[in-house]
Formats: C-alpha cells, structure tokens, sequence
C-alpha cells in the first residue's frame, strides 16, 4: 500500500511538472500550477500551425523538486475555449523520449520513452521500465497509469518487483 500510494504521488507530481513545463514554455511564462520550471535543452523549436513545442538534446526540466531529462521533449497544445469565450491554449498531451528519467522527492521512474495523455489523464512509460522508490524497485516493459483512479498497471513480458517495507 506504501509503494502504490508513493508511486501515485509521484507520477502526479511528474505530470503536473511536465504540463508546467509545456505552459510555461508555449505561454512564455511561468504556469501558475506548477510554479517555477526550468527547462534546458541544446535546441527548441516551436512548429506553431501543429501547436508544438520541440527540445532536443539533452533536455532537463527542472522544479525545486523534481527532475524530468529526456534525449527529446515534445509539447502538444489545443485550443480550449473558455466560459467567456474567449481561447486558451492548454497541454494535450506530452512524449518524451530517449533515456528518460523522472525524478521526484520521494521515486525515480526510468524508461525508453514517456507519454503523458493530459487531455485523458494517462501516463504510459514503455521501454526497460524501472521504478524505485526508497529500496522498494519493479522492473518491467511497459507502465500504465490512470491518473484519475490511480489504477496502475506494469505488463510487457515478466514484471519483477523488490519491495521493502518503510
């Protein structure tokens, strides 16, 4: 129960992280959900007729406590209207791809990529998926993650997990 409460935390934590991260840097400026990002990569590139935002190589984005690095970070928007009818731009969906790590406060999530379904809430982690939280570790191919019911679901070929009470 400690593990699946911590990991859900954590994936929350990741998710609001990223979604920052795609607002501040559509926007250009700082999302108020997520506070203060950083984002580093060695190049950006924002292809505005598909609302996308591109950072490739090396990219970190940065909170005070929590860590996304991925060898590409794409940001997908939509136009959403709003109750005064006016159009805002919101995060759609997020993929990260090529070595990535999400480091929170309380886990470390690794895999080949990441896929985060804003719109939908779901969080899909596929490659050599690796999740250690405190001793406690699981190994797998593939992470799903429902972020509204916190139903989690690691598949792909033999799952094996190390889990150590706190």
């Amino acid at each position: 129960k400690i593990m699946r409460e911590g990991l859900m935390g954590t994936l929350n934590k990741a998710l609001v992280m990223v979604v920052g991260t795609m607002l501040a840097m559509s926007n250009s400026h700082v999302a108020h959900a997520a506070g203060n990002v950083n984002v580093e990569a060695d190049s950006m590139e924002i292809i505005d007729a598909d609302h996308k935002t591109v950072f490739r190589g090396n990219v970190v984005a940065k909170r005070p406590t929590d860590t996304i690095k991925a060898d590409e970070m794409t940001v997908v928007s939509a136009d959403e209207k709003q109750a005064d009818g006016t159009m805002k731009s919101v995060t759609d969906h997020v993929d990260a791809k090529g070595n990535v790590t999400i480091n929170t406060r309380d886990a470390v999530i690794t895999g080949d990529s990441a896929k985060f379904d804003v719109a939908h809430d779901q969080l899909e982690v596929d490659g050599t998926v690796k999740v250690v939280q405190g001793t406690s570790v699981i190994h797998g191919q593939k992470l799903n993650v429902d972020l509204k019911t916190f139903h989690l679901n690691m598949a792909g070929g033999r799952v094996s997990g190390n889990f150590t009470p706190n």
